[in-house]
């Protein structure tokens, strides 16, 4: 890993993580497609589909702690749905991890496209009188977001990631969750989620460790900024933010095809 190497990865888990705990998501979404064309862009590595599937899963694991350490006295993070969801994508995102193994980069790639391109659809679903709704009053199917949470942790640890990235869309589309309990709470079941998905990348043995390190570094640092900015910040700003990231990275993969 030469000077030129280190400052390449560590800008883009900044820049990821950053955006990551600014509308409450793992960070992968962005980061999987930078890792991917960046650095061969610049000449400093070339990476399979693989490697980035294994550095992005360490990765999300750190940014989503320090996400949530920093959204943890907000009164936010939703316990019950949490408990539901969290429970759901922890076993799905550990046979996806553990799956990724026996596919190919073209099927990785694939199954990143059709999560990105769901994702990009459903945060363009007008989304009305969610964030009038107090805290305490907030109400979901428990059931639905148990079984969307599993299909998710499956598609998820294959990429890698921790699905938050659709986990945000379901959760303000199909469950009706307010936007700021949203963020709140998809950043701690993706860090359930992020477990599931890093065990079966390492014991597949997917993950190159020093570029891994140099992302959480970055991580460590811009996660709990974004989120602080993203406590702040006007939440359709957020909705159509986080919408065009991923509508950007949904057409970059499918042109790739």
């Amino acid at each position: 890993m030469d000077f030129a190497f280190i400052v390449t990865i560590f800008l883009i888990g900044f820049v990821g993580s950053f955006v990551s705990g600014m509308v409450g998501i793992g960070g992968s979404i962005i980061k999987y497609p930078m890792l991917l064309y960046i650095p061969p862009l610049l000449g400093v590595a070339v990476f399979t589909a693989h490697e980035v599937s294994g550095i992005s899963a360490i990765q999300v694991f750190f940014a989503t702690i320090s996400g949530v350490w920093a959204y943890r006295k907000s009164g936010l993070i939703n316990k019950s749905l949490v408990l539901y969801m969290g429970s759901s994508i922890l076993v799905g995102s550990f046979i996806g991890g553990y799956g990724s193994n026996l596919l190919s980069e073209g099927a990785i790639n694939l199954v990143y496209g059709i999560l990105a391109t769901i994702a990009a659809i459903m945060m363009f679903i007008p989304k009305k009188g969610l964030d009038d709704i107090p805290v305490d009053q907030v109400k979901f199917n428990k059931w639905l977001a148990a079984v969307l949470a599993f299909i998710v942790g499956i598609a998820a640890g294959i990429v890698g990631a921790a699905g938050a990235f659709i986990l945000v869309p379901i959760m303000l589309v199909v469950l009706k969750i307010p936007t700021r309990m949203t963020i709140a709470t998809s950043l701690a079941i993706t860090f359930i989620s992020s477990i599931g998905s890093t065990i079966g990348k390492i014991t597949t043995d997917q993950v190159l460790y020093g570029p891994a390190v140099v992302m959480i570094v970055a991580s460590i640092i811009a996660a709990p900024i974004g989120a602080k900015i993203g406590q702040k910040m006007n939440t359709k700003v957020l909705q159509w933010l986080l919408a065009l990231l991923i509508l950007g990275t949904a057409i970059k993969i499918w042109l790739d095809f």
